[in-house]
């Protein structure tokens, strides 16, 4: 890696209330941080051209099943029920360790093409250790930075209940025994009886660890949070996901705990989770981060979250759902939802940080840029993506060879149809 590179000339979203925005500033970068933001900075071992091209930091999606995009496409029409059934209970098992690795690396790459830079790896496929090796070292391999979050494969939960394995235990001692590499270990802690909610929450504490949990509610009753409150195992710093159908109680358990809400708003809409609570969430002030869930449904890009996201705010009326706060969901907000120090391009943060083509006919003129990068553009204007300074995709061009690996995906495809 490249020990200090400039990055000239583009217009500069920091997401840093403290920096705010450049309309045209340069970015250096000095092992693997940013050094300093501003103009007319002086040379570096490298530059990179940035004239015409808005830079911002690297997206950050706070919940994906990363597993699955060997799957990719496959189940457009599911509903939530039916995606537990087909995909959950039905095709996670026939996949080997060796395909699990195949779908984690897919889905790394086709984040970074996209300008994400972060992942939480939602990992609800563990029952083996050799799944959970192969897991791993697909997220070390692909450059990306992510949290695998540990999870039940659907089956073992269904037979074993919902407290988790022993083996993470191994996983945090010899695969991910540090908080400052570029993966990172959290827990998936799905509700089950009090033994194993307790026996969850013990296990986060012993590994410390973050935790991250689905969660919604569609009857009266006792809500999901006060249950976890009622049992004492209400931790704070937990990424909830979705959160449809909570009330504002429930969602002022989650603020009131240092708790977020990790919200998809795409696949919420197509699988009928419910309505995305995007302004429920606001009034209880919950903080809020965009996820893309599973792409055997939607595209795992974050223009298509962004989008969903804005429309379903304007249409409830949501005041502040403004192009602004949907991009800083989309950065910032999940930054911080992971306790990563990421989300903002100013001077001692890791540089994961991309730049958008704004001089292409589909987009220019820019009058507003928070407006141009969450309505007008895609997949095809991410320019150059940075993770931790390294330069990952330039031109873009995914710096990686994928060649093999779609190969294998196309075998993947062919064995599972083949099995109906």
């Amino acid at each position: 890696m490249t020990q200090s590179l400039i990055i000239r000339g583009a217009r500069v979203l920091t997401m840093d209330p403290g920096l705010g925005d450049l309309d045209r500033a340069d970015i250096l970068v000095t092992d693997g941080r940013i050094a300093e933001v501003g103009r007319d900075l002086t040379a570096a071992e490298a530059e990179i051209d940035a004239s015409g091209c808005i830079a911002i930091p690297g997206f950050v999606d706070t919940h994906r099943h990363m597993w699955q995009a060997g799957l990719r496409g496959s189940a457009p029409h599911h509903t939530l029920a039916e995606y537990f059934t087909t995909v959950l209970e039905r095709v996670g098992p026939l996949l080997t360790p060796e395909d699990l690795y195949l779908g984690n690396l897919l889905s790394a790459y086709a984040a970074l093409d996209a300008g994400i830079t972060t992942v939480q790896d939602v990992s609800n496929i563990q029952d083996s250790p050799a799944a959970s090796d192969a897991l791993v070292q697909a997220l070390k391999d692909s450059g990306i930075r992510a949290v695998f979050a540990y999870g039940n494969s659907f089956p073992r939960a269904k037979s074993h209940g919902a407290a988790l394995d022993a083996d993470v235990r191994r996983v945090r001692e010899e695969l991910l025994p540090g908080d400052d590499g570029p993966v990172t270990l959290a827990l998936v802690t799905e509700p089950g009886d009090e033994d194993a909610e307790r026996h969850n929450a013990r296990l986060a504490d012993e590994l410390c660890v973050r935790t991250a949990r689905h969660v919604v509610q569609r009857h009266h009753g006792e809500g999901p949070v006060s249950r976890l409150r009622a049992l004492g195992v209400l931790r704070p710093g937990t990424v909830f996901i979705h959160g449809t159908g909570l009330d504002g109680d429930e969602l002022g358990l989650i603020a009131d705990s240092g708790g977020s809400l990790s919200v998809a708003p795409a696949v919420e809409l197509v699988m009928g989770h419910g309505h995305p609570p995007f302004a429920a969430a606001a009034r209880a002030g919950v903080p809020v981060s965009l996820s893309t869930d599973v792409e055997v449904t939607v595209a795992a890009d974050m223009f298509t979250q962004l989008r969903a996201a804005y429309q379903v705010s304007r249409y409830d009326g949501l005041s502040g759902a403004t192009v602004h706060a949907m991009l800083a969901h989309a950065t910032r907000d999940g930054a911080r939802a992971l306790g990563l120090e990421t989300g903002v391009l100013a001077p001692g943060r890791p540089a994961d940080l991309v730049l958008l083509r704004a001089d292409r006919v589909g987009v220019a003129p820019v009058y507003d840029p928070y407006s141009t990068v969450t309505q007008q553009m895609d997949r095809a204007h991410v320019d150059t993506v940075l993770v931790a300074g390294r330069v990952v995709k330039r031109h873009g061009r995914l710096l990686a060879d994928v060649d093999a690996h779609l190969v294998a995906a196309d075998r993947l495809r062919d064995r599972l149809l083949s099995r109906g």
